[in-house]
């Protein structure tokens, strides 16, 4: 696979429990401090002991000062789209450009009907999120937002605030028609996780992604790559995902890296996610981004 060469960027991941809150805030702030480049919230937001995503992401931008929030991802058949754009062009401006939308077609059927959402097919539901890809791309840029079809009918209107920087807009996705939104029409693919998508089964999404750039007229090197990674950093500890001492996830990012394609991994802890993230950051980041940088180097 291609090394695409972007930097290498490290985030970790927040559950969005109410009955976590606490924890969830103290996290949010050791990965600031700490110097991670982002905090990434899962939004299924007809779980009910869920936060929502939005507001939760307002809340600890409040409380940090430099880390970087995205939705991991936003579900675009329970958020307009439009004001979804609306929301992350109005928190990035808030928030200094900390800001990356992450969205996706929504993870449950039956969840979202279930909370008024319309219950569409496969192939609806891919044709909504790439035409909403579309004029959320104008609305985050400020320009007169205009789209009909049979799956939106927006009448135009004066999109604004505009950030000072532009709002990276990601995709997640796992099947090959939503990978190919990806390589058409984002700025980043975000993998589900790495238990849904191990490493072997990587290499063949991002051709399908690689693709369709490519007969879009687009570069694929212009597309970010984000893993999603669980596991536990430790010499004796087991469970699913990637396990094992600090060398080895040193080793694996960087191969995942290098490799695989990815630039950006974000840490899903299995247990102990405080003294989880300090190991993390202490030893795994640096160590990561200097052995890219020297394999980089012998290219």
């Amino acid at each position: 696979m291609t090394d695409y060469g972007h930097p290498i960027t490290f985030g970790l991941s927040l559950y969005p429990s109410v009955d976590q809150l606490g924890e969830t805030r103290k996290l949010a702030k050791a990965a600031d401090t700490a110097g991670l480049d982002y905090l990434a919230i899962q939004d299924h937001a007809y779980n009910p002991e869920f936060l929502d995503v939005w507001t939760l992401i307002t809340y600890l931008a409040a409380e940090t000062e430099r880390i970087s929030f995205f939705p991991d991802v936003a579900d675009l058949q329970l958020r307009p789209p439009t004001m979804l754009a609306k929301a992350a062009a109005s928190l990035s401006v808030l928030a200094g450009g900390r800001i990356v939308l992450g969205v996706g077609g929504g993870a449950s059927a039956g969840g979202i009907a279930a909370m008024g959402g319309a219950r569409r097919s496969g192939p609806e539901m891919i044709a909504f999120t790439e035409e909403a890809l579309k004029f959320m791309r104008t609305a985050l840029a400020g320009g007169v937002v205009e789209f009909r079809s049979g799956q939106h009918a927006i009448e135009g209107y004066e999109a604004g605030p505009v950030p000072a920087s532009p709002v990276p807009l990601w995709l997640g996705g796992n099947g090959p028609r939503m990978l190919a939104v990806t390589g058409r029409s984002s700025d980043g693919w975000v993998s589900a996780l790495s238990t849904y998508v191990p490493p072997a089964a990587v290499a063949s999404r991002q051709q399908v992604i690689d693709d369709a750039a490519r007969s879009a007229g687009r570069d694929p090197a212009d597309i970010r790559r984000i893993y999603n990674v669980v596991g536990a950093i430790g010499p004796s500890l087991r469970g699913p995902g990637l396990t094992g001492d600090v060398e080895s996830w040193v080793a694996a990012l960087t191969d995942w890296s290098v490799d695989l394609g990815f630039d950006t991994f974000i840490f899903w802890p299995m247990n102990a996610p405080l003294s989880q993230l300090e190991i993390f950051a202490r030893d795994v980041v640096p160590a990561v981004r200097q052995r890219v940088a020297e394999r980089r180097s012998q290219q």
